[in-house]
């Protein structure tokens, strides 16, 4: 789940920064105890843990400030078909036909595929907003920091791509049982008005099925996987057959 970090970080940003009448009396040092204390203060609980994870698509966009912030901060980012994501986003909002959604703003938005799957993928939107604040960070001079991870290969190779995961940032290995995972947040979902957004399957595996999506639509967004490409880019990526440069 998102953690609530990221939208306490923009909005106390926000609050000092050109346009607010208190961004003259704030420092620039004030500024970075403020937002460091975000995470000391949200985290307070977890003390004495050495490596916190939090979860939220815009840290790729705050590079920036949170490798200021954090010098050591990683970046792990799993990433599939785009044409994929919207897919399986068409598939949960076809499994709630009695329920209009707070992805889609207006029946306009909501109308058929193509208005919802061009709805989603605006910059400001659930897999545009991702998917520009991912690449801003793949190019970035801060993509030493970020570890991209295809679906795929960790739905089929889950023991192998964490082992990856965990030398990407220094941590030792465990093990974890692949065969019996729980999750799941109804009560956001609900409020979402999407229901099963997050619920995880209890066995990680790859299962193929048919795309709901119309061939045309399919194609135009199974063009847009920037990460099958890192000659220019000093991100590591965990894919099949990676390229010098990349993790294996």
């Amino acid at each position: 789940m998102t953690s609530p970090a990221g939208a306490l970080f923009t909005g106390m940003l926000n609050q000092f920064s050109a346009g607010s009448e208190f961004g003259p009396v704030i420092s620039q040092a004030q500024r970075q105890r403020l937002l460091r204390g975000i995470f000391h203060n949200y985290y307070a609980d977890a003390e004495g843990k050495e490596v916190i994870f939090d979860t939220n698509r815009l840290w790729c966009a705050k590079l920036p400030a949170l490798m200021d912030l954090f010098p050591q901060a990683k970046v792990i980012a799993c990433v599939r078909n785009v044409a994929w994501v919207m897919d399986s986003i068409e598939k949960l909002y076809r499994a709630n036909p009695y329920e209009n959604t707070k992805l889609f703003s207006d029946d306009t938005e909501r109308s058929t595929v193509y208005s919802r799957v061009e709805t989603l993928a605006q910059r400001n939107r659930l897999v545009g907003f991702s998917w520009s604040a991912l690449k801003d960070a793949y190019y970035g001079e801060h993509a030493k920091s970020l570890l991209l991870v295809e679906y795929e290969l960790l739905a089929k190779a889950p023991e192998k791509v964490l082992r990856l995961i965990y030398d990407f940032i220094g941590e030792p290995w465990y093990a974890h049982d692949f065969e019996r995972i729980d999750y799941d947040a109804p009560e956001f979902d609900e409020a979402l008005g999407l229901k099963g957004m997050h619920k995880v399957r209890p066995r990680v595996s790859l299962e193929a099925r048919r795309s709901l999506l119309p061939p045309d639509l399919f194609e135009q967004y199974a063009r847009l996987n920037f990460w099958q490409d890192s000659s220019h880019s000093e991100a590591s990526v965990i894919r099949p057959s990676a390229p010098p440069g990349a993790a294996p």
